[in-house]
């Protein structure tokens, strides 16, 4: 069982172990009474109703810095230490990233379950446990080449390569369930669940500091990995998410505005306002109930897909750069102006979304992925920078838009832990299984650019079958 599970147990025996005890022994129950509406309480430690300002704007901030330590299980929290670990572990780069693909596969598989258990517990507890977890988890990357040689020494020298596959594989499948799967949707959800009409924008504006947080993330590892060594930069890492992340999420999460006597969007006047047909949610989805419809397969299938191509490029960002005659300095540097088309993106889709379906976005973000491929390929032609730059921009903020606003507008909040669970579960999946795929690529046709060739094609199909990609609610409003 992973750190991450085991906090969670953790944290769900404090907080439930009280209700199977006797009903006559007063003393256990006050203190699990304690416990259960103390530390956990909607007012506890302070009244989110007292805060001058709607309270959902405070959830967006947190949810905004939850986000953020989550880098370090996200790709390009991994992409500086790609050719390190490599170098430590005398791995293959077709090994690292199988080890890559097996962890964060095996993760995509637990998020549904974790979904489910973030509908039971809330986002408040399951923030706390995902931070302490991620930083556990960081802790032990640390220790990975060590504790790979000290196993190595106690077998045969000829499986050495296995232990250290199967000890980064451990490190990989923790740190993305925990920080890049759970921690990532808890934080997201959080949002969702405090507004409705302002969903986008919230989304878009807690997108301006991470889109700009991620693109920045390469140079900042980078610099504290020649600063620190390897090692140490994931101490520190681990040490911050434990120190910081945790308390603030304690402090700040709140699983619903209900929980503290408010209202979703703050009630400003969003009962008056004339409202898309979309935006009014007639019925709340089941997981099973929302498999059956056709948008929540092209969403799924779309945020996939960008999720395998955005994360294969960006963990093979250094080897794609020389490939293309770009050295690791230069290549970096197209992060900043990608992630100013992508915060433009993100604000652009924030604002309009209430006025319009949302299919329409998901075409120009498949679209806008299209351009992103066609872009790195002739990364070294002209034009090429810049359709790299806009196309990936374009697809990137519309996928942190829409994956965060169309789960809670097209099925509800009551389940939308377990659908944006498995939501998530796509997106891991395919964040796990690009870097094999291009990785593969890269060591057997000797470069990258077949690969970059064959993924043009899927995007463009995914755009035209998105027009399929219908609100289940307007359905709903249709035949009543």
């Amino acid at each position: 069982m992973s750190i991450f599970l085991n906090f969670l147990v953790i944290f769900h025996f404090l907080t439930t172990f009280g209700a199977s005890m006797r009903k006559e022994d007063s003393a256990v129950e006050k203190l699990c009474s304690k416990i259960r509406n103390g530390i956990w309480a909607g007012d506890t430690p302070f009244t989110p109703r007292k805060v001058p300002f709607f309270y959902g704007w405070v959830i967006v901030f947190a949810a905004t810095v939850g986000t953020l330590f989550s880098i370090p299980g996200q790709t390009m929290g991994f992409s500086v230490f790609t050719d390190i670990l490599m170098e430590e572990l005398k791995l293959s780069r077709v090994a690292l990233s199988m080890a890559y693909f097996i962890g964060t596969v095996g993760g995509g598989f637990v998020l549904p379950w974790l979904g489910r258990v973030l509908d039971r517990i809330g986002e408040r507890k399951m923030a706390v446990a995902s931070s302490l977890s991620t930083g556990m988890i960081l802790l032990y990357l640390s220790f990975v080449a060590p504790i790979s040689r000290w196993i190595g020494g106690w077998v045969d020298a000829s499986w050495q390569t296995m232990v250290s596959f199967i000890v980064i594989a451990l490190g990989f499948f923790m740190i993305r369930t925990s920080a890049q799967g759970v921690l990532t949707l808890t934080c997201r959800n959080a949002v969702g669940k405090w507004f409705h009409y302002y969903r986008g924008m919230a989304l878009a504006i807690s997108g301006v500091f991470v889109s700009f947080g991620f693109s920045a993330a390469p140079r900042f590892l980078d610099a504290l990995v020649n600063r620190f060594d390897y090692q140490n930069a994931w101490r520190i890492l681990g040490f911050l998410t434990i120190g910081l992340m945790a308390p603030l999420a304690w402090l700040l999460f709140r699983d619903s505005p209900e929980e503290s006597g408010l209202k979703m969007d703050g009630d400003l006047s969003v009962n008056n306002r004339k409202e898309h047909p979309d935006m009014n949610i007639k019925e709340d989805f089941s997981l099973h109930r929302a498999l059956r419809t056709h948008a929540f397969w092209l969403f799924n299938l779309s945020f996939a897909f960008y999720a395998l191509f955005g994360t294969a490029y960006t963990f093979h960002i250094v080897a794609i750069g020389e490939e293309f005659g770009f050295p690791k300095e230069r290549i970096f540097k197209l992060f900043v102006p990608m992630a100013a088309v992508s915060v433009t993106t993100n604000l652009l889709f924030g604002w309009i979304n209430p006025f319009l379906r949302l299919k329409y976005l998901l075409i120009i973000m498949n679209l806008g992925a299209a351009v992103g491929v066609l872009g790195l390929v002739g990364l070294n032609q002209q034009g090429g920078v810049a359709a790299y730059i806009i196309g990936n921009g374009i697809a990137s903020g519309g996928f942190v838009s829409l994956t965060g606003i169309v789960w809670p507008r097209f099925y509800g909040r009551t389940w939308l832990g377990a659908i944006s669970g498995l939501g998530m579960s796509f997106m891991v999946i395919g964040s796990g299984t690009g870097p094999l795929l291009f990785g593969w690529a890269g060591d057997t046709f000797g470069a990258f650019k077949p690969v970059l060739t064959s993924c043009l094609v899927i995007p463009v199909l995914l755009a035209l079958a998105a027009f399929k990609a219908d609100n289940p609610q307007r359905a709903l409003m249709e035949r009543t």
